[in-house]
């Protein structure tokens, strides 16, 4: 691979900068260039979260050079997703379908084993950044590929075959986001030693972000620096005004608590670090705004094993307020990755009926017209992203896709209303290993 040309930031440069606000201690500014901290450089409990800020306004019009902001006229364009494309389920690809969930097309072309996954869209609907999972090392790295299948490249990795260290060991890079001007990608990467006595958990793992050419290498959140093994940090996800970020903390064994997840806000300048969802929720995988910035979605996965039923799809205020269920509980029907349409008047999401492989459904932003979109169980077609990009004029109703009367008839059961309140699941779950997350 050819890397971009442009300038990397020093991998060992140590410059932070510290600030108080409010009552507690900030990290501010703390977007480090380096590949990795030493333990006890900064202190967990020196990262204090801010009060939690209002509920924002609706916004009634595009904002210019924000894509996702509200706007009756945005496109709904293809939705992106993950398919596996063998039987026994080893090999996964990016795909797009049509809104309508029509015209799927394979867009990646990963080698035997490997696993294409964790897609996201560019602004302007010409990219997909995703990563890839190396089928002998089981580390992921970035790439992106253009929304029709060409150029697939990946981006130059924090540390490659010249680096050496506990700084480059174990390198795994995951999750890719744009931000909605499309100058950087927020991403998860983890390093370190791997804990054997405890599931192979990598020591450290946080959110960084960078320019969608590799270079410019900020760090931004500091969760595991002194309290390696502790957990991992995955799939963010980008306010509509490219302020704020919410992503996954996943903890492991030896984390507190032990076994659980939740989603995290952090602002985009590494300030206002605060926990989003109740760990009882055990709230996972990506965590997306609504086009005008009220609400966030998220999907609960309970205790167990992998695609167990149990779960659901919520939504909450970004301060933390108005938990609402979008979808039945209790429910023996799995919930996976969920996200809005551009013109925030629908959302995608993952299902799988209890026994079956899942399938793409959508639904209103208040839980009510549910309605399938894939007939693709045996690639369990997950992660969905909906972004601008136009469906080939060529594209024609796939085998894959139901008709509009089978869709219209294919809610499952009948939703409640967006107000529901939340309900607390088991708080039990099985240790993550702090690279694979693959509900």
């Amino acid at each position: 691979m050819t890397r971009s040309a442009g300038t990397r930031q020093s991998l060992t440069s140590k410059a932070r900068t510290r600030a108080t606000a409010g009552a507690g201690l900030l990290l501010v500014g703390a977007l480090i260039t380096g590949c990795g901290a030493e333990p006890g450089e900064i202190p967990l409990s020196e990262i204090r979260p801010d009060s939690p800020t209002a509920t924002p306004e609706p916004t009634q019009s595009a904002t210019p050079g924000v894509v996702g902001a509200a706007n009756a006229d945005a496109h709904n364009g293809l939705i992106v997703s993950r398919a596996y494309t063998d039987a026994t389920r080893t090999t996964s690809a990016i795909v797009t379908v049509g809104p309508d969930g029509s015209g799927q097309h394979q867009v990646t072309q990963p080698p035997e084993r490997a696993r294409d996954d964790r897609p996201d869209w560019s602004p302007d609907g010409s990219a997909i950044a995703f990563d890839r999972t190396d089928p002998q090392t089981g580390a992921a790295r970035l790439w992106t590929v253009s929304a029709t299948g060409g150029n697939a490249h990946q981006i130059s990795q924090l540390c490659d075959a010249a680096s050496a260290g506990a700084d480059c060991a174990n390198e795994d890079e995951r999750a890719p986001a744009f931000s909605p001007d499309g100058k950087q990608l927020a991403f998860s990467r983890s390093w370190g030693a791997l804990d054997q006595a405890h599931n192979n958990q990598v020591q450290y793992s946080d959110l960084y972000l960078m320019s969608p050419d590799g270079t410019n290498v900020q760090r931004l959140t500091f969760l595991t620096n002194d309290k390696p093994y502790s957990g991992a940090v995955s799939n963010p996800s980008w306010s509509p005004d490219g302020k704020q970020l919410t992503f996954e903390y996943r903890t492991s064994a030896t984390g507190q608590p032990a076994n659980s997840r939740a989603i995290y806000v952090v602002g985009v300048d590494g300030t206002g670090l605060r926990q989003l969802t109740p760990w009882e929720l055990r709230a996972g995988d990506r965590a997306p705004w609504s086009p005008d910035g009220t609400q966030i979605l998220f999907t609960t996965y309970p205790a167990g094993a992998e695609n167990a039923p149990g779960g659901g799809i919520y939504t909450v205020h970004p301060d933390g307020t108005a938990i609402g269920a979008l979808t039945p509980a209790p429910s023996t029907t799995f919930y996976g990755g969920a996200a809005y349409a551009p013109d925030g008047k629908s959302i995608v999401f993952t299902q799988a009926p209890a026994g079956s492989g899942s399938d793409l459904y959508s639904m209103r932003p208040d839980g009510t017209g549910v309605a399938k979109l894939t007939n693709s169980a045996d690639k369990w077609l997950s992660r969905p992203a909906w972004g601008t990009a136009a469906a080939p004029a060529q594209a024609t109703q796939s085998s894959d896709a139901p008709s509009a009367s089978a869709s219209a008839s294919a809610s499952t059961s009948a939703s409640p209303s967006a107000g529901a309140s939340a309900t607390s699941s088991a708080s039990a779950q099985q240790t993550p290993d702090g690279k694979a997350d693959d509900n």
